[in-house]
């Protein structure tokens, strides 16, 4: 199976969501009836965007983002400026805090995620399963 790759860095997460929404429609004919799983493209749109709003709201901006399919699914590539690893925030089981839940999402519904840092940022780079 070649690969489909969309070079785009987009404004904002739903422009993201935008890009990897066409990339799937191209790649899978369509989101209805015979294309992905419902809940397979809502994994996808998910994880594009918590890597996007966390790189924008905790990563000192976008500074790169890619989307292709490859065999083993989406993989997707998002970069930004900031040098700090992104955290795993302790829940107290009986408290109801605001945030803190991306990075945690993003890990249990991607096959693999990776954080390769940078002199000036950090790239992170996520494949989520396309069946």
């Amino acid at each position: 199976m070649g690969t489909d790759r969309v070079p785009a860095v987009p404004q904002n997460a739903a422009a993201a969501r935008a890009v990897v929404t066409r990339l799937l429609e191209a790649r899978f004919c369509g989101l209805g009836g015979e294309g992905l799983a419902d809940v397979v493209v809502a994994d996808a749109l998910l994880v594009t965007s918590e890597l996007v709003t966390n790189a924008v709201r905790h990563g000192g901006g976008l500074t790169g983002f890619s989307a292709e399919v490859v065999d083993d699914g989406l993989l997707l590539t998002v970069s930004d400026a900031s040098t700090r690893a992104p955290v795993m925030t302790e829940r107290d089981p009986g408290s109801a805090p605001v945030g803190g839940y991306g990075w945690p999402l993003v890990r249990r519904l991607t096959e693999r995620v990776s954080v390769t840092h940078l002199p000036d940022g950090k790239h992170i780079v996520a494949l989520v399963a396309l069946v």
